[in-house]
């Protein structure tokens, strides 16, 4: 397995992100938690700014999460529909709209046509990172989403025949079990989820952190956001990379 991990953080947040790294050295062994990132150049989305940026993510390890203010609505999505409306950060909306580009553009590739829906398992939820209690999530701002599949619909007469029979009607592109799969019949859709996942790692612009299977917790989902540093932790398969 192919993985990747990188971590930049933005010029705002250099020294603070500093210190972190130095916080998450002292934790125990048997917190089972990733080893810290290292800190490298600063890298920021396209533009160079995000309004998030400035909003600090240290909180106190225990107690209640009072999350700060910041400006919300709920997006049901332009170019690719949600499964349910998702509740994000003003600002957060472009990249949603900028990932469902990329989707539908890597989904016509391999199957002929975009999702129907894509299924996401969370956006806004104020609390902790579960591995890292002092600092504050990206759902705690509304600026992340984890994404768990790809709903498609029957694909149109017109390309049916360009496609294998298995992919032809409806059908469902998941991170558990599609992405980890080694069963032949899964190998399209597995090729998919890991062709979209080096796209996202490529598309700096899109968001800084791109997490799935390979990182703790992330098996069945993967999740993006656009916090003030560039952390990359994704499983990709060799073998899938070439097909």
């Amino acid at each position: 397995m192919l993985g990747k991990m990188t971590f930049q953080p933005s010029r705002a947040s250099v020294g603070v992100w500093a210190a972190i790294a130095v916080t998450l050295s002292a934790l125990p062994a048997a917190t089972a938690v990733p080893p810290p990132p290292a800190v490298h150049p600063a890298h920021d989305l396209a533009d160079g700014h995000y309004p998030l940026d400035a909003i600090e993510r240290v909180i106190a390890p225990t107690g209640k999460v009072v999350c700060p203010h910041v400006d919300k609505t709920r997006y049901r999505g332009d170019v690719i529909r949600y499964h349910s409306p998702v509740n994000v950060a003003v600002p957060f909306v472009p990249h949603l709209r900028a990932f469902e580009t990329l989707v539908a553009d890597v989904a016509v590739k391999h199957f002929g046509r975009a999702p129907r829906k894509i299924r996401h398992i969370g956006t806004y939820n104020c609390r902790r990172i579960r591995q890292w209690p002092t600092f504050l999530s990206e759902h705690g701002l509304a600026n992340g989403i984890d994404i768990a599949a790809f709903e498609f619909a029957a694909a149109p007469r017109v390309i049916r025949g360009t496609l294998a029979p298995a992919l032809r009607g409806a059908f469902s592109a998941r991170i558990r079990p599609h992405w980890r799969s080694t069963s032949k019949k899964d190998r399209a859709v597995r090729a998919f989820l890991h062709d979209l996942g080096r796209r996202l790692v490529a598309a700096e612009a899109i968001f800084r952190v791109v997490l799935g299977p390979g990182y703790p917790g992330h098996e069945d989902h993967l999740h993006l956001d656009c916090a003030p540093w560039r952390l990359v932790e994704i499983d990709l398969d060799a073998a899938s990379a070439q097909e």
